[in-house]
């Protein structure tokens, strides 16, 4: 990396870091009762230092979905390589909501739960589920490839 844009990143790292400092050295010395009890004084001391814990968190992620699709665009290779990953985890999005139902969520008694009648939101449920089970098994199929294979060969 170019050292004046390291040198950038530290100062800005050293900037967020003395920021976020001062915001918890606020609220130490007020107390942790004092905090707890007044709505006023959290509205002074903890709601600003979560928006700035907001506003970082959302920085932070544009540059790294810009920086993302910039090196995706100057990378054809690349850029063929993941819509071709992401076709493949949407057809998988596909096979988890053909296999999903879309029935009334039930109770072990056989009586439907509040807010669980039949319909899209369970078929979307159900889906996320499916879809969680089928990477969960290609994950594991892969890690006990990889441990099978380190097991056979000899380096």
């Amino acid at each position: 990396m170019n050292s004046k844009v390291s040198k950038i990143l530290s100062l800005i790292s050293g900037l967020i870091g003395l920021i976020a400092i001062y915001f918890l050295v606020r609220i130490i010395m007020e107390g942790d009762d004092a905090v707890k009890e007044s709505l006023d004084l959290q509205n002074s001391l903890v709601s600003p230092f979560v928006s700035f814990a907001n506003v970082i968190l959302i920085i932070t992620t544009v540059i790294a979905v810009v920086f993302s699709l910039w090196n995706l665009v100057r990378q054809p290779k690349l850029l063929k390589k993941t819509l071709v990953s992401l076709a493949g985890l949407g057809l998988l999005l596909l096979i988890s909501y053909a296999m999903a139902s879309d029935a009334a969520v039930t109770n072990v008694s056989g009586n439907i739960i509040k807010d669980g009648e039949a319909g899209s939101t369970s078929k979307w449920v159900s889906t996320g589920i499916w879809y969680s089970m089928i990477l969960g098994g290609i994950g594991l199929a892969f890690f006990l490839w990889d441990f099978v294979k380190s097991l056979v060969s000899t380096k």
